[in-house]
């Protein structure tokens, strides 16, 4: 068979290469450098940066999640570990039937994709723009429910707590409730083993535990 010739002028294959390859590396070396003076000087994130998550409260102090798991199921790297429980009058902890007892994020599993958010049906679990999540220890990136839930603002009781007056579940993803009725005070934690009598006691009119703001 015979050869098939060769183009006048063609250059040998893969002489071009490393002439190519220095070509970026002196263009690269007269360009200005810049230089982040982090963490002394923080940059700004945009403003949807998928950083640390943080368990939402409707406007009243009761939580937004409902521990139907589906962030958990939705998560690719398995970061994610949620219990359920049932709520009850006397502990009432979201609006509806249940919520979650225990959650968890494994932030050395997560990647921050985002897929969790986009799984929850009430819109409980959203993303900050806190990314300074690096630690010594691995336990310590293990972010329970009290790292993750939002801290108390005005006109909020933290949970437990009886829903708003004359309301429902579907009232409050309406947006009718906007703060906690007046009056409300703050159910004893029994599933945690608190005390009623105890619980009762402390939260007085002189120093009301809708005060008691979450520290972050």
């Amino acid at each position: 068979m015979a050869e098939e010739p060769k183009e006048a002028g063609q250059p040998k294959p893969g002489f071009q290469n490393p002439v190519a390859g220095f070509a970026v590396t002196f263009k690269a070396m007269f360009k200005k450098r810049l230089t982040e003076q982090y963490p002394e000087e923080q940059k700004t994130t945009a403003p949807r940066f998928h950083g640390r998550h943080q368990l939402n409260r409707h406007p009243d102090g009761l939580e937004k999640c409902v521990g139907c798991e589906l962030c958990a199921w939705a998560c690719p790297a398995d970061a994610i570990y949620v219990e359920g429980a049932d709520n009850t009058d006397e502990e009432r902890y979201s609006p509806g039937e249940r919520y979650g007892r225990v959650y968890q994020i494994n932030y050395a599993r997560c990647i921050l994709c985002g897929l969790c958010i986009e799984a929850c049906p009430t819109r409980a679990l959203t993303m900050t723009n806190e990314f300074e999540l690096a630690d010594s220890s691995r336990a310590n990136l293990i972010y329970t429910k009290e790292q993750l839930l939002a801290g108390l603002e005005e006109g909020m009781v933290d949970s437990p707590h009886a829903i708003y007056p004359g309301t429902d579940e579907q009232d409050y993803y309406r947006g009718l409730v906007t703060e906690a009725a007046p009056g409300t005070e703050q159910q004893a934690a029994v599933s945690k083993g608190e005390d009623p009598q105890q619980a009762a006691a402390t939260s007085g009119t002189d120093e009301p535990t809708s005060q008691e703001v979450i520290g972050r």
